[in-house]
């Protein structure tokens, strides 16, 4: 069964802050931003009705949600698929919000968004009471545990009960679902990559009546990814390290916060890298001591932008300075990214600058 990461002390909205404003790239070998423009314009729905099975919850959308409701669930990536896809004017509240975005435009467009005047409770998200007097028709979540009432949210049989369709980032079925985890759903959870930001993108699409918009923009993506993969082929791996230098409240002895697994495994080895800590989970990022990141091997450290302001280039000289024995401080070699090494549609372009930086004679 997956076992849920400990949130004592700080709140999911603390950690993640609501996602998104560009940094740039930078480091010993700078180059510019790649230009991008994916939000697409909305088009005529099709293909009605829709029948979704959707974490074991099945449900039929005859008409495409009108009022849409996104939680906030520590995430970002949710409610930048419905930009990509041109449906922002869909959403009645987004709660989801994170300051800085490696996509140039994201966080502006995320910000301009109705928030609802919804405030969130204690455990960082939208309460039932509140989301019935919303009266969305559709509320989105990154994870099954928003759909959990021991929080004090709404479960999904009874926003069906009011009329409302719900949906979950199918990556994230197992994590937080209270009961009747599948074998898949837990394995799809432990595997989650960059095509399950794509798989998102293609659900929403489908839910929508824009499956064509959907594969345009899931081919876009997927293209620029693997051409980054085909220029860095037959390039020595680097040892990367993502870190997070504002999250250190999520490390028990005040490190930055050091992701890996998953998602973030994804990214780097797409990037032509290999992860300091391979196949690591919340347990290396609560636990992680000042030891083992001197022993770890790094060749490229990525730092991730928690908010707006942060000044990555002081704090890049800070771990260099306490870990002058990896070869990225040796070398001052450092990239600055933000919501791209999560789930959703940034990580082509945290691909991109990560590559560029790691690898830059191939660009």
């Amino acid at each position: 069964m997956i076992r849920s990461f400990s949130w004592t002390g700080f709140s999911r909205t603390a950690l993640c802050g609501l996602l998104i404003a560009g940094p740039g790239l930078l480091g010993a070998c700078g180059s510019p931003p790649v230009e991008e423009n994916l939000t697409t314009g909305p088009a005529t729905a099709t293909g009605y009705p829709v029948a979704v099975d959707n974490c074991g919850y099945q449900q039929t959308f005859d008409r495409p949600p009108e009022r849409v409701l996104i939680l906030q669930g520590a995430s970002v990536g949710e409610v930048e698929t419905f930009l990509t896809l041109g449906l922002g004017e869909t959403i009645v509240a987004n709660t989801q919000y994170y300051g800085v975005s490696d996509i140039p435009g994201m966080a502006e467009q995320v910000d301009a968004l109705p928030k609802g005047g919804l405030v969130l409770n204690a455990a960082a998200d939208v309460p039932a009471e509140q989301i019935l007097a919303l009266r969305p028709d559709l509320v989105v979540s990154t994870w099954s545990g928003g759909f959990d009432p021991k929080y004090g949210f709404a479960d999904r049989e009874m926003l069906h009960q009011a009329g409302i369709r719900t949906l979950v980032n199918p990556v994230n079925c197992a994590y937080g679902k209270p009961r009747n985890v599948t074998a898949a759903e837990e394995q799809t959870y432990r595997t989650g990559s960059t095509e399950s930001s794509l798989a998102f993108v293609e659900l929403i699409g489908e839910v929508f009546g824009v499956p064509d918009q959907a594969t345009t923009v899931v081919n876009e993506l997927r293209e620029r990814i693997e051409l980054v993969r085909q220029q860095v082929a037959g390039q020595e791996p680097k040892r990367m390290l993502i870190a997070f230098p504002d999250m250190s409240v999520m490390n028990a002895n005040g490190l930055p916060a050091v992701l890996s697994g998953t998602i973030y495994d994804s990214v780097v080895r797409a990037a032509g890298g290999e992860p300091s800590f391979p196949d690591g989970d919340w347990e290396l990022t609560g636990n992680l001591s000042a030891e083992q990141l001197a022993a770890a091997q790094v060749d490229v450290l990525i730092l991730g932008a928690y908010r707006p302001g942060e000044d990555l280039d002081a704090e890049a000289a800070k771990l260099f300075a306490a870990y002058p024995q990896w070869n990225a401080a040796k070398n001052n070699t450092y990239v600055k990214v933000s919501d791209g090494i999560y789930l959703g549609p940034a990580n082509a372009a945290a691909i991109e600058k990560i590559a560029r930086v790691a690898h830059p004679t191939v660009f």
